[in-house]
This record gives C-alpha cells, structure tokens and sequence, in this order.
C-alpha cells in the first residue's frame, strides 16, 4: 500500500442523554472538571492529543490490521501527528477502508453538542445561525446533547451520481417557502455530508469514481476549512481510499523512486 499526505452513512439523530449528564449549557459548566478549552479543540487537535496517549499506554492503534507495523502505520501515525488529511492508496483487500473506520477510537467517547443542531456545533462556539441565535435567547438554558464517537465518522462511497449538493450542501426552496424566508437567508441551506461531519472526521471511499467538480469542491472545502453556500467555518479529518486500474503502476513507480 502506498500513502499520500496532504496540507454513515451522514450524521444520525442523538438519542437523549443520560439523566446523569448535563442536559442545559449551565448544567455542564457547573460540572467540577468543566474545562472550556479542552472542548473546543479542533477534531485534528482532539486525535492527535488521543494518539499520543495511546502510544505511551502503548495500545494497539489498529486491530486487526497487520503487516503495516513499519511501513503504513508509523505514516499515518505521522499525517495525524502534523494534522494532515490525507489519502490511501493501495489495492483491493488491502485494508484501506479499515484503518479510517479504525481512526473513530481516537476520537473522545463522546462530546457536548447542541441539541438539534445538523452540523454539531459547539454549545460555546456555534457557527451556524439557528445555533447562535438559540444560544444568544435561552443562554445557559440552551439545551444539548451528548453525540458519541460512533456518530461523529461520515463515511461516503463515491458514485459517478455524487453532486457537490450531496457533499457540501444546497438551498432548500420548500424550507424557504415554509420559513417565508429569502433564499439567501442562511436559515434555507439543507447540509451535505461534509458540514454534517463538522468536529468529526469524514471519509470517501473510492475517491476516482468521484466526478471531478464534486472532488475539487470537497477537497477546497476541507483546505480551506470553509464551504461556500455561506461562508461557514467546518473543522472535520478528511480522508480517502483510492483504488484504480492504475494504482499497481502508480504504487511500484513510488517505490522505484524511494530506492533511488
């Protein structure tokens, strides 16, 4: 397998958190080791801090994957170390799809989200607008949700039918007509994938098959932390699997060129 670093499926509903968590912002920050900071860390920040642990409680990092001790793993370890995306690049059968299923346990167990919220927002830093308007009338009232690990991991299989309103989002016509709103309200957007994986990490499989307007706007989007229906900042992992017909030639010229 050859690897490329680089500068469920989609979200599902919360179930109702446990009578022992806080359920209303000021509940949480009563909490006695409430640490504002330590919540707020971006995704890439939050794996990076659990992989370090990880490696000096020496845990496995990927069961169930072997053969990649000293060559695949130490450069994914490396590309989330430096908070890359990055892309796999290897045959079938060779694991590709494991390993960034496998990337999930380093997220948190769970985190504070607002309740009802697409795109996950953090209860002390909402980005959308229905979250900061929430926020700004209820305060420490505003109620959230406890979102596990499990639901924070977007994974997409790439078609040729895929359209960038899929990935990244589109204006809702029938929510605006419902809302009596202007369809440049920000209140009309119906979230793609990529924004409903905000402060998670999303994964394309078979990133070829992609058609290539799809690809440059998810990719630009992941680089430039933004998606432009609004400018809206969105922080996730983006990764991918990449199998071609070409992909034998590809990985034997990179390992011509390492020997050189």
């Amino acid at each position: 397998m050859a690897w490329a670093g680089g500068p469920m499926t989609a979200s599902a509903s919360l179930h109702p958190a446990a009578h022992s968590k806080p359920r209303t912002i000021g509940e949480w920050k009563r909490i006695p080791d409430f640490d504002a900071r330590a919540t707020s860390l971006p995704v890439k920040n939050e794996i990076r801090r659990n992989l370090l642990r990880a490696i000096e409680r020496n845990q496995p990092l990927f069961p169930g994957v072997h053969g990649y001790e000293d060559s695949v793993i130490p450069q994914i370890v490396n590309a989330l170390l430096s908070r890359h995306n990055f892309i796999l690049l290897g045959l079938r059968g060779q694991a590709k799809s494991r390993i960034l299923r496998g990337l999930m346990q380093l997220l948190d167990a769970e985190i504070p989200v607002i309740a009802g919220c697409e795109i996950n927002d953090n209860p002390l830093q909402p980005i959308c607008r229905s979250c900061r308007e929430k926020v700004a009338a209820e305060g420490d009232n505003t109620p959230i949700a406890w979102l596990p690990r499990d639901q924070r991991y977007v994974e997409k299989l790439a078609t040729p039918d895929v359209t960038i309103a899929d990935i990244i989002g589109d204006v809702d016509p029938i929510r605006a007509a419902r809302g009596g709103r202007d369809l440049s309200d920000e209140l009309t957007i119906h979230y793609g994938l990529l924004p409903r994986a905000n402060r998670g990490i999303f994964a394309i499989n078979e990133l070829p098959i992609w058609p290539a307007k799809s690809r440059w706007a998810s990719s630009t989007s992941c680089k430039k932390e933004t998606f432009r229906l609004k400018v809206i900042p969105c922080g996730c992992l983006w990764m991918c699997c990449w199998y071609s017909p070409r992909t034998r030639k590809i990985i034997r010229r990179a390992e011509k060129s390492s020997r050189r």
